[in-house]
């Protein structure tokens, strides 16, 4: 038997123990106006968005440690209320939407994260991230100081907090979460919601206070964030930002390192000269924390895209690819950016500061300690480099960059100057053993027929209702109705119309059983009128229409309310003469269905039954396709090509890869066979590609989605197209082009493939860019290209030093800035 003596010790060393535990495990967050203080440590904290859905699990400790890799601190997420809440108190957090795996994986790697809790997210997911389920509670108003509305978010947002403390996932129980958010950019439309919108934003800086995590809360763009909340700043540029409260941090939570996709627009960039530039001025500025949105943007896989209109890609233009590869120069150029500041972090955050205007839009910033100084110069002239004198030295600062200079003197960097590669990425054929040339497909209808011909739903109602009512299961709601006319009724003539309001985004209109047409909306565009010409019996006749949506409105105020499906009227207009008359269906009976059988009947997930082989339809709409195809050999991503398709929903193995919509041609205008010119102001329509051609018509296959030996891919066609040139591509980098100014080292490398051969070197002023350089006015006596062949050809990576003593002299002028310049193609 243990003494009572033993027994005192024994507890009293398991609670020193347990209290040793606890010691070395919390970690202490604070913060003050100059920085965030982890551990009594003062940080800058550099961080990158991902957004767990929107890669799969498989994918997150590579796009983790790549973020590493990147000189990223944290990683940035939010939380999808829809996703995880789909229904009232059903929760899901399985596969993709494993919240507490995604964390830990964060934490396993070594990085913070910032929880963005929301529960309004906007993210162009669809509705914005909340339930379309509140929409239809009674009494309900959102995002405003609505009781039934606050119940459910507290509710919502306690559960979030409640699993994360469950796990010791805050900083302050040794977890990685140094931050946590409460709502999203309210502060762009409190102003619609009037007295109860600034009552609801404080009713949200209470609630979460209450929850007690033990880390700091903030609002983006809340300008009268309350406190203890800290205001944060979105946009392409936040140096001139400035917190609400003296003793808060300068943060910025969203670089927006690219801009999204709408069906129909361009493929927006944004260069990694002027993300550098904007991330430069905000630490010069006295920038604490600097997250980017996107680091990874990933896939809008089912239907979670929102907008409406955004496409299936969210690739963003981040510094990680859609795909989960290197967006070379961006993530280079950025990383070298991070170290830089990573090494002045301690001068950054406790050194004395001095402002220098040298006129003419340049101007310094000194941070000065007694071990030392650091240089801030900005130029910020958007067409004349700067040269300028500090301490008796000169300095050439380029139009629109910041140097920044290491004691003051020495440049270490600057944002205008990228030394880091660019990879030009190309699709390569699908390499599987024995895989045939061509996809052979089986074929079955929607079964559109008998619901014409029955014109019947299991909901009815006298009025014509908002599709959201059917708490957004499906992208699609059948209205049917049906009407007895007479040769005799005043409408009845030889011109009949039916015309219909319409805000969901497409329409498929049937008369008796007999299609009649469609029509879309374009981005941007809420409301349209559908009208032709039908004709009808005396008699019965019905009317069906399906109304699609491609995503809820995520943003704006008070979105929810947006309309969606067939609000109406709808009317059978019939001329005589000049005279016109209306009948008006709207408050007639009308029959709802939701979905589509194909659906209900889970044609996508291994249904072998009933698919044809005979006839295959093409160019005809609401069918079903089914093809086997082998995995592509390798393990590099996969990309699936669905040009020559229509409108539809693509499957593999079941798993829904999102909307595809290949027919939508991008607009014409607005590209430019010109390089980007990163000076200057960006937006969204600067810098943009791929006028007049598919919107998309590459989607991401996730190598976790497939299987070793038979996999099946399957399509729902709605608008009509032809399946036979959908083929699977693997992604990878088959060119890279070398960049480094003089005296620096350019590095090339082929993601783990040899260098084949170098189409074009040269060291001087090279014009251009990758694909299109061309030697310059000036260059080096040696033959460059010979220098690189022997240097790089055979090899995965090669590095090599751009100066003179490589290369030769060169014959230019004092003050041109050469560069070595290589374009390779990767085996």
């Amino acid at each position: 038997m243990t003494s009572f003596k033993f027994q005192c010790l024994l507890k009293l060393c398991l609670v020193l123990l347990l209290c040793f535990f606890n010691t070395i495990n919390a970690t202490e967050v604070s913060h003050d106006g100059r920085a965030i203080t982890i551990d009594g440590q003062r940080r800058i904290i550099i961080s990158g968005s991902i957004h767990y859905p929107r890669s799969t699990a498989e994918m997150w400790p590579d796009l983790i440690r790549k973020a590493k890799e990147g000189g990223v601190d944290a990683i940035e997420t939010y939380v999808f209320w829809n996703a995880h809440e789909p229904l009232p108190r059903k929760y899901d957090f399985s596969g993709n939407l494993d919240l507490i795996r995604f964390i830990k994986t964060i934490q396993s790697e070594g990085l913070y994260a910032v929880l963005r809790i929301g529960p309004y997210v906007c993210a162009e997911w669809n509705y914005g991230g909340l339930p379309v389920w509140l929409h239809n509670m009674p009494g309900i108003e959102l995002r405003t100081a609505n009781t039934v509305f606050m119940n459910e978010m507290q509710n919502f947002t306690t559960k979030i907090v409640n699993m994360v403390k469950e796990e010791n996932l805050f900083a302050a129980q040794g977890g990685p979460i140094i931050l946590a958010q409460i709502e999203n950019e309210y502060g762009n439309v409190i102003s619609s919601y009037g007295a109860a919108g600034k009552a609801y934003i404080d009713w949200c800086a209470n609630m979460a206070n209450s929850l007690d995590i033990g880390v700091p809360w903030i609002m983006c763009q809340q300008p009268d964030a309350p406190q203890p909340m800290i205001n944060t700043c979105n946009g392409w540029y936040c140096d001139n930002f400035t917190p609400n409260n003296p003793n808060s941090p300068k943060m910025w939570t969203e670089n927006w390192t690219g801009w999204f996709k709408n069906w129909g627009g361009l493929d927006p960039k944004r260069t990694a000269e002027d993300v550098a530039f904007a991330v430069a001025r905000f630490f010069q500025s006295g920038g604490t924390f600097q997250n980017y949105y996107m680091y990874h943007g990933g896939t809008n896989f089912g239907r979670t895209a929102g907008g409406p209109y955004i496409t299936t890609s969210y690739d963003y233009d981040a510094p990680l690819d859609e795909y989960g590869n290197l967006n070379q120069p961006k993530y280079g150029h950025l990383k070298e950016l991070h170290d830089v500041l990573h090494s002045m972090e301690n001068i950054l955050t406790h050194g004395n500061i001095t402002n220098i205007n040298f006129g003419n839009s340049v101007s310094g910033t000194i941070y000065a300690t007694t071990n030392g100084q650091s240089c801030f110069f900005v130029n910020a002239n958007t067409t004349t480099d700067a040269d300028i004198v500090y301490e008796g030295n000169h300095y050439n600062i380029p139009a629109w960059s910041v140097s920044i200079l290491r004691n003051c003197k020495q440049e270490i960097y600057n944002t205008a100057k990228v030394n880091t590669e660019s990879w030009v990425m190309k699709k390569q054929c699908n390499e599987a053993e024995s895989e045939p040339e061509a996809l052979k497909w089986v074929w079955r209808p929607e079964l559109i027929d008998d619901l014409a011909l029955r014109g019947t739903g299991r909901v009815s109602a006298k009025k014509l209702i908002d599709q959201k009512v059917a708490n957004d299961v499906s992208d699609y709601l059948w209205y049917m109705t049906n009407f007895y006319l007479t040769k005799n009724d005043p409408v009845w003539s030889d011109d009949m119309s039916l015309i219909v309001n319409a805000t969901g985004q497409v329409l498929h209109v049937y008369v008796n059983g007999e299609y009649l047409s469609d029509q879309s909306a374009t981005y941007g565009v809420f409301n349209y009128v559908f009208e032709k010409k039908i004709k009808l019996n005396p008699g019965p006749n019905k009317i069906i229409l399906l109304s699609a949506t491609i995503g809820l409105q995520n943003y704006g105020p008070k979105f929810d309310l947006i309309q969606t499906g067939v609000p109406g009227p709808v009317q059978i207009i019939g001329k005589k003469g000049d005279e016109t008359i209306i009948k008006d269906l709207s408050t007639k009976k009308w029959y709802y269905k939701v979905g589509l059988d194909g659906f209900d009947n889970k044609f996508f997930s291994g249904n072998t039954s009933e698919w044809r082989v005979d006839d295959l339809p093409i160019s005809q709409k609401m069918i079903w396709y089914k093809t086997t195809f082998k995995a592509p050999l390798g393990n590099e991503p996969v990309s699936l090509d669905l040009e020559g398709l229509g409108k539809g929903v693509a499957w593999v193995n079941g798993n829904n890869i999102g909307r595809y919509w290949p027919s939508y041609i991008a607009q014409e205008t607005g590209c430019s066979n010109e390089a980007c010119d990163y000076r200057g102001p960006y937006n969204n329509t600067k810098c943009v590609t791929n006028c007049g051609k598919p919107t998309q018509k590459w989607y991401h296959v996730p190598r976790s989605f497939l299987v070793n030996g038979e996999n099946e891919l399957v399509l729902f066609e709605e608008y009509g197209g032809n399946p036979m040139s959908v083929n699977f591509q693997t992604v990878r980098v088959g060119r890279t082009c070398g960049n480094a100014y003089e005296n620096k080292t350019m590095e090339i490398s082929c993601q783990n493939r040899s260098i084949s051969s170098i189409r074009f070197a040269s060291f001087g002023d090279v014009k251009g860019s990758c694909g299109s350089f061309r030697k310059g006015s000036c260059q080096a006596k040696n033959d460059v290209i010979s220098v690189i062949q022997k240097e790089c050809v055979g090899k995965e990576v090669c590095s090599i030093e751009a100066n003179e003593g490589v290369f030769g002299l060169t014959n230019c002028d004092h003050g041109v800035r050469k560069r070595l310049v290589v374009e390779a193609v990767c085996a």
